[in-house]
């Protein structure tokens, strides 16, 4: 269900996350029953539809009392905190993304620990505090590379292209988002609403006010580019 979301099909996601939820609740497996919620929080973040957010938001939580499991209310937070990024209101984000990680690191949860890190980066480039943004993309790395020293992670990449472009360095934020798309394509990620949102907006934005002959320039040094060299670069 999550894949077909990430892919765009939320008809055959929503279906099959409601299959999963029905027999999940059938034989009682909270396992199943909690994912097949949080995948249907995802699809409520396309149509940014918060009523069915906040049904879900209820029943993630009435699952993780009854369960005893705090996994599904760093779920609930998380998945809110996503919502209220991609509809703008970084006060409610924040909040959210703070409860998510102080339950992930409490339950040793992580990934999403991990990737909070680079959510919550988006809020601090977005009401302006760089410095935060920084130090939250870096801890991101730091954290992927503690967890794989052999990953080259491309989708921290877009915090970075959307913090160079607040920041104004236009011609670095063009490379940066230039770079992400092309790995993205080539390890054929999808990347979600909320993260591809500063992604498209950088990309636009760029197109306006960057000189053609620049465009077709940074463009041309973008294919060879990796992830490291554009952290070394950029983020250093």
């Amino acid at each position: 269900a999550y894949q077909q979301f990430k892919e765009g099909n939320d008809e055959a996601s929503i279906n099959l996350a409601n299959k999963v939820l029905e027999y999940g609740r059938a034989v009682n497996d909270d396992t199943l029953v909690g994912g097949a919620l949080s995948s249907l929080c995802r699809n409520a973040q396309r149509t940014l539809d918060t009523t069915r957010l906040a049904e879900l938001s209820i029943e993630l939580a009435e699952l993780s009392e009854s369960s005893g499991d705090q996994k599904w209310m760093m779920k609930r937070a998380h998945m809110n905190a996503e919502m209220w990024r991609l509809i703008g209101n970084m006060k409610k984000a924040e909040a959210f993304y703070i409860e998510s990680m102080t339950i992930s690191e409490s339950i040793g949860a992580m990934g999403m620990f991990t990737i909070d890190h680079f959510n919550k980066s988006f809020v601090s480039t977005a009401t302006g505090d760089f410095v935060e943004a920084r130090r939250l993309i870096t801890k991101y790395y730091a954290l992927r590379q503690k967890a794989d020293s052999t990953s080259e992670d491309a989708y921290g990449l877009i915090a970075l292209a959307y913090l160079l472009e607040q920041e104004g360095d236009l011609e670095g934020a063009l490379e940066v988002a230039r770079v992400t798309r092309r790995l993205f394509e080539e390890q054929n990620i999808f990347p979600e609403p909320p993260d591809e949102k500063p992604l498209i907006s950088v990309e636009i934005n760029m197109l306006h006010k960057l000189e053609p002959e620049k465009i077709k320039t940074i463009e041309n040094e973008s294919l060879n580019q990796s992830v490291n060299d554009l952290l070394n670069r950029y983020l250093k």
